[in-house]
């Protein structure tokens, strides 16, 4: 078991594990309802909820399929501070107010902030999810409380690709994966 700490700035009962922690010091990019950069925030400061709401600031989710067209599932880390021990597509996070994710051209700067963090929690090596492999679809307004303390509020860039990579998941960040049919998908959603 790890230590962990109090932070002043959070639920005064709440104990934080030391890594999650300081994963809330990195700086996301805060943006309108269209996508236009306004400013800058800590991860913390974007996810804390002040009157039921969090910062609006940009983020992408990967779904990542094989070569059968399974999709990859993680079921995050007890120790995540949104959403712990939940099942979610490929791997959700954010681009960080640094140059090389703060390109907009073509996508560049959110492709980048998906192949760091597909390393950082999943061990997906950079070459296996070159830049051009991870296809932009779409953008969604996304707002979710994860309990009375924290929260998403996203615009969030959705991200496909379709490789056979090697995994070796983060336990900080990752509980356990899978791959899903969308038949299995249904059934995981109750919906087959």
């Amino acid at each position: 078991m790890t230590a962990a700490s109090v932070s002043p700035e959070t639920h005064p009962a709440e104990v934080l594990d030391p890594v999650q922690e300081a994963l809330l010091n990195e700086v996301c990019i805060l943006v309108d309802e269209d996508d236009k950069k306004v400013g800058t925030a800590s991860k913390r400061d974007c996810h804390l909820l002040v009157n039921g709401t969090s910062r609006l600031h940009r983020a992408f989710s990967v779904f990542l399929f094989n070569e059968h067209g399974e999709l990859l599932l993680q079921q995050r880390s007890d120790a995540k501070i949104t959403f712990p021990d939940t099942y979610t597509n490929t791997c959700c996070s954010h681009p960080l107010a640094v140059p090389e994710e703060l390109d907009e051209a073509d996508v560049v700067g959110v492709r980048r902030a998906a192949q760091r963090k597909l390393q950082q929690e999943l061990g997906i090596a950079p070459e296996q999810v070159p830049l051009d492999a991870l296809q932009y679809l779409t953008r969604i307004h996304y707002r979710a409380p994860s309990d009375e303390t924290w929260g998403e509020h996203e615009i969030d860039y959705i991200l496909f690709l379709q490789r056979r990579v090697d995994l070796k998941p983060n336990p900080n960040e990752v509980k356990s994966v899978k791959y899903v049919s969308p038949d299995g998908l249904r059934r995981m959603l109750g919906k087959g």
